[in-house]
């Protein structure tokens, strides 16, 4: 490994590292993103967004920062802008789950959403990058000034070495790349009246740019460091878990990623109906299928609201749980139902407007019953979103931050009848993204796996109680929004 500044873009956090050559940390620091609200929803809030990064690196001891030799940024997938030749911004950097584009998807008829998806293996959502590009070229005042769209890695990335490129895991996602071409698609831009030549050069995760003079002097850095654009997120996180074909990457952060390796993408009607997202991987060599589920690690935030908790009195209940679920002390048929889209459907349905759904309440029905519902709830929809891929897998790898949530963990392997095998490691997509730009592979032992065993007796109650509920389960995933 080479000594390596990361900087990972969450949805809710900023994750800043450095590592040794050995692989150790030798530093890291964590702000949340910084964001602001335009005319039309969430946008980056760049002058701090950048402070935080070059104030990380300019905090790093004199000594430890002279051995840096890469800057690896990895980030959310479906974030970004228009930036102009000379770096200036020709659009807002919007945020992924912003839909400020959707109208110019309206338009588009079945006929021309089968062919998105059998050129870029992508559902049409305006999660995607194209219809924010869309929207941002019918915003701009000067279109001739050759701006190219950037996700936030790919911009930052840029600031820090004077060049505009795009990493083939990140351009997986705005639905423009032709899967297997491996080039930006024409038809797919035409479609929504783009040019294909809005998006930049493409590059893979290894390939980095020499830093900019100009940046060197400001974050103290050597004049030979390398950047390099990691790539999405969930991606990066397969490389620092050393996913393996027919293993499934578990990614939890914000929201929660289920991906699978592939040798060829999977566009039949089948995963097309079941709305899988197919991607390339951080190097361009293999390819991805990808799901996503909004909420995520965003529960606890909505439990605290919801429920007046603070941070430790949830982690106390959760705990508290845990202790009286694997005792078998949990009465599964007075937890209430929870379906728990916080932020939005999981596949097939993706609907941004989909709203969470509880049954069953009653007048003995206590707070910690319904965080038990919740993350029931959360093990049930990984579950049925599980079931939508064409295989499944051999192993199950865990990271992020459902690792120190054992209730969430075990109700997960119990309904699964699956073992999990756990991260104990903090910042897999971090390590990833060093591994990418030293040009070597990850191995998972070095993550500190646990494993989580199926309770046989609590797999069986878990059992008998779904063939109870899911007709209703089935019914409140079905309630307009």
């Amino acid at each position: 490994m080479l000594p390596t500044i990361t900087v990972d873009v969450g949805t809710t956090s900023i994750k800043l590292c450095m590592f040794g050559a050995g692989g150790g940390l030798v530093a890291s620091a964590r702000h949340t993103t910084p964001t602001v609200q335009d005319a039309w929803g969430e946008i980056y809030d760049l002058e701090s967004v950048t402070e935080a990064i070059t104030g990380f690196i300019r905090g790093l001891d004199p000594s430890a920062r002279a051995t840096v030799k890469r800057v690896a940024i990895t980030g959310v997938g479906e974030s970004g802008g228009l930036v102009r030749p000379d770096l200036s911004l020709a659009s807002p950097m919007i945020l992924w789950h912003d839909h400020r584009g959707a109208d110019y998807l309206a338009t588009l008829s079945a006929a021309d959403r089968a062919l998105m998806y059998r050129i870029t293996g992508l559902p049409v959502n305006a999660n995607y990058g194209l219809s924010k590009v869309a929207w941002a070229s019918g915003q701009s005042s000067h279109p001739g000034d050759q701006a190219q769209w950037l996700n936030i890695a790919e911009y930052l990335a840029a600031l820090m070495s004077g060049q505009r490129w795009s990493e083939y895991s990140l351009a997986s996602r705005t639905m423009a790349l032709d899967l297997n071409s491996g080039k930006w698609s024409a038809e797919a831009c035409a479609l929504l009246g783009l040019d294909a030549g809005i998006f930049p050069e493409l590059r893979n995760a290894l390939d980095g740019s020499t830093i900019a003079c100009g940046y060197a002097r400001t974050a103290g850095l050597p004049d030979d460091v390398l950047i390099h654009v990691a790539g999405h997120d969930h991606m990066v996180g397969a490389v620092g878990a050393g996913l393996q074909h027919g293993e499934l990457l578990n990614s939890t952060g914000t929201t929660e990623g289920l991906l699978f390796l592939r040798d060829a993408p999977s566009l039949d009607e089948s995963s097309a109906q079941a709305k899988l997202a197919n991607g390339l991987s951080c190097t361009g060599a293999e390819y991805t299928l990808f799901a996503s589920i909004p909420t995520g690690g965003s529960a606890f935030a909505t439990l605290q609201s919801m429920l007046g908790l603070t941070a430790d009195q949830l982690s106390a209940c959760i705990g508290t749980l845990h202790k009286r679920y694997v005792a078998g002390q949990v009465d599964l048929g007075a937890i209430p139902l929870v379906l728990p889209q916080f932020r939005g459907s999981p596949p097939p349905s993706k609907r941004a407007t989909a709203r969470g759904v509880i049954a069953g309440l009653r007048t003995d029905t206590s707070a910690e019953d319904l965080v038990l519902g919740c993350f029931l709830g959360m093990a049930l929809q990984f579950q049925d979103v599980l079931r939508l891929f064409p295989t499944q897998p051999d192993r199950v790898k865990v990271i992020g931050p459902a690792s120190l949530n054992p209730l969430w963990l075990q109700l997960k392997a119990d309904l699964l009848g699956t073992p999990l095998s756990v991260s104990q490691l903090n910042e897999v997509v971090s390590r990833g993204a060093q591994a990418l730009a030293s040009g070597v592979p990850c191995d998972w032992d070095d993550c500190q796996p646990e494993d989580v065993l199926v309770n046989a007796r609590q797999n069986a109650l878990l059992g008998e109680w779904y063939a109870e509920i899911q007709p209703q389960w089935e019914y409140l995933k079905g309630v307009p929004a």
